[in-house]
């Protein structure tokens, strides 16, 4: 099968798409938006335009294995199905599209004719926004622009907790470094929580990551405003970014609040005991503490940040570190650039603090 992806826009044949022809130079991270159109019919001049500005190459498909196929092995950055001459084909596509798990989150947007039936097919089939024929350009690029907005901000954010990850955190640090403001980067992890999770269930573990993410949440905006950050890496881990002079009251008041809530989450028995017994890996019975929070707190007081990979790199370190105490704690790095990492001592330039204690 012939293969081709233009710079700007181009044709792919209607059999089911395998892999592109040995020599082909063709390449699926290229492929970033794809136009699905059953029929021959020309595409409207306004959305084929910005669909162009949105990716490195555009693909025009007309059969439904063929897009799933290239959305499987590459996500795009947009659909954009036609269904003003056929929209029994189109609308199928779009809705086979958002049925599988992995393909749903990539935004789909459908042109339609201008009836009220389509318009509500259209959505019916699973569409995150519809242009209907005869619109205003101005409307069209609102609408189409609204749509990504929507999709990135959702992709963003954890499903569970909808607090930002990876990518907002990164930015929020970046950002912080970039205008020489002097902040906390703090990751928090759980204590126990595998252990936990075994003896309960994997519900009572979501929902006690939802009470650390309200915890963090509402501590550090309650006390930072609008110049705290919280996000969420996954699972367990979050990451907090907070003016550094507000280090020991928002940690304290975490860890204060996360000691006064989670022993609630246990049975009475488990609560009054302060432990329950559970087995290793090796199948050896152990007694497994009541959870406790493990706070990693880096800041830029003492050193000279370019980029966020050296902040959560530090921070995890101090994590670590954290985590080899007993109870709920916070360590803050107070090395200097010129100090080593490594170190694994409470005294020195790393220091250990537990509710009530002040460096």
């Amino acid at each position: 099968m012939q293969l081709t992806v233009a710079t700007r826009f181009d044709f792919i044949s209607s059999q089911p798409y395998l892999a592109a022809p040995p020599g082909s130079d063709a390449r699926l991270d290229k492929i970033r938006a794809i136009l699905f159109a059953p029929d021959d019919a020309p595409p409207p001049a306004v959305p084929i335009d910005w669909l162009a500005r949105q990716a490195d190459s555009v693909v025009h498909i007309s059969h439904s294995d063929d897009l799933m196929a290239l959305s499987l092995r590459g996500r795009p950055r947009v659909v954009l199905f036609d269904a003003r001459s056929s929209p029994a084909i189109a609308l199928a596509a779009c809705q086979r599209l958002k049925r599988d798990s992995y393909t749903a989150v990539v935004p789909a947007a459908v042109l339609c004719a201008n009836s009220e039936p389509e318009f509500f097919a259209a959505f019916s089939a699973g569409a995150d926004e519809v242009v209907r024929d005869g619109l205003a350009e101005d409307e069209q690029l609102t609408r189409l622009d609204a749509l990504l907005r929507r999709s990135d901000r959702d992709l963003v954010v954890h499903p569970s907790t909808r607090l930002p990850g990876a990518v907002e955190i990164e930015a929020a640090v970046s950002a912080r470094i970039a205008l020489g403001i002097g902040f906390a980067m703090c990751y928090a992890d759980l204590d126990h929580f595998k252990e936990f999770n075994d003896r309960y269930s994997y519900y009572d573990g979501d929902r006690v990551i939802r009470i650390l993410a309200k915890i963090l949440h509402d501590v550090v905006k309650g006390l930072c405003g609008e110049d705290g950050f919280v996000g969420h890496i996954g699972g367990d881990d979050f990451i907090f970014v907070i003016p550094s002079t507000e280090i020991a009251v928002v940690c304290e008041e975490i860890v204060n609040i996360f000691d006064l809530l989670i022993p609630l989450q246990y049975s009475e028995q488990d609560r009054r005991a302060g432990y329950f017994f559970g087995k290793d890996r090796r199948g050896q019975l152990h007694r497994v503490p009541l959870m406790t929070v493990s706070i990693g707190v880096v800041t830029n007081e003492r050193r000279n940040f370019t980029h966020a990979a050296q902040v959560s790199e530090l921070a995890t370190e101090m994590k670590s570190y954290a985590k080899t105490l007993e109870g709920s704690v916070y360590s803050v790095d107070r090395r200097t650039d010129s100090q080593p990492a490594g170190v694994t001592r409470v005294s020195g330039p790393m220091i250990a603090i537990r509710a009530g204690d002040r460096a």
